[in-house]
């Protein structure tokens, strides 16, 4: 079987972050593990409070699993400081891992911000450049990219900028008001569309993290990137589809839509 591992913060209503990590990469089809970047208080309306690990506990969590269940594929989603970026970047370039997916959490759905000013330089200078690929949104883009994105073309022009910029590939995430759901990876001096399809649904908690994880347990069980990218879009229009509604504020969406057996059945 194969493996993949999420390094991020928890969230403790169950919508984002490590949970949302373990549940999509399980239901995509490989071992789930996790190292926990940051304790959160937070559910659908806002984040009320962050605790942060030291850094040697996460360089810890991280060895854990490198020396025993070596993961295929890793994801990377909210680190809140420079010092938690530079000991997952040692720490991975220790081991030489393999398909890194860097989802640079800056800003949560609800709005409250993930991370400090000088932890976005880290890990412009520190992650990206050992990333396979990275998934911003267009905010997160318009910060990695230094520049505007209104149009398709400064989607273009922002995700072969940071590309060139870091060395690693790019999906450029749509949503934001800009080019409706559709995506753009560019990879390999590249560029490709995704286009996807809009759901009216709300309740968006945790897409970023879900699509992260989704394309790193693709690249964990041998697809290409391109392939990974579709499959994981795929997915997550079909957790949207579904049209969950919990909580007072954007809530989550049914990560294991596409679950059915004997262990599911309520009493009756």
């Amino acid at each position: 079987m194969k493996k993949a591992l999420s390094i991020a913060g928890s969230d403790c209503s169950g919508g984002a972050g490590i949970q949302a990590d373990l549940k999509t990469m399980t239901m995509n089809g490989v071992y789930a593990m996790s190292a926990v970047t940051a304790l959160t208080a937070q559910n659908t309306t806002g984040v009320t409070g962050i605790m942060g690990v030291t850094p040697e506990f996460l360089k810890q969590q991280i060895d854990a699993v490198f020396e025993d269940i070596r993961p295929d594929a890793v994801k990377i989603g909210m680190v809140s400081s420079a010092e938690l970026v530079e000991a997952i970047a040692e720490r991975l370039m220790f081991y030489k891992a393999e398909n890194i997916i860097v989802d640079p959490v800056m800003v949560a759905t609800s709005g409250s911000s993930l991370i400090e000013t000088d932890a976005i330089t880290t890990l412009k200078h520190k992650l990206l450049p050992i990333a396979t690929l990275v998934t911003p949104n267009i905010p997160e883009a318009e910060i990695l990219a230094d520049m505007k994105i209104s149009t398709k073309d400064d989607m273009v022009c922002a995700a072969e900028k940071i590309s060139k910029n870091y060395g690693c590939a790019v999906l450029l995430k749509g949503g934001h008001s800009v080019n409706d759901a559709n995506d753009l990876l560019f990879a390999d001096g590249k560029s490709q569309w995704f286009i996807g399809k809009r759901i009216d649904n709300p309740n968006t908690h945790g897409t970023g993290c879900t699509l992260s994880s989704a394309i790193a347990a693709n690249l964990a069980k041998g697809y290409d990137l391109a392939e990974s990218v579709k499959r994981a879009k795929d997915y997550i229009s079909g957790a949207l589809s579904v049209m969950l509604n919990l909580g007072k504020g954007r809530g989550p969406m049914n990560h294991a839509f596409n679950l059915s057996g004997e262990f599911l059945r309520e009493a009756e």
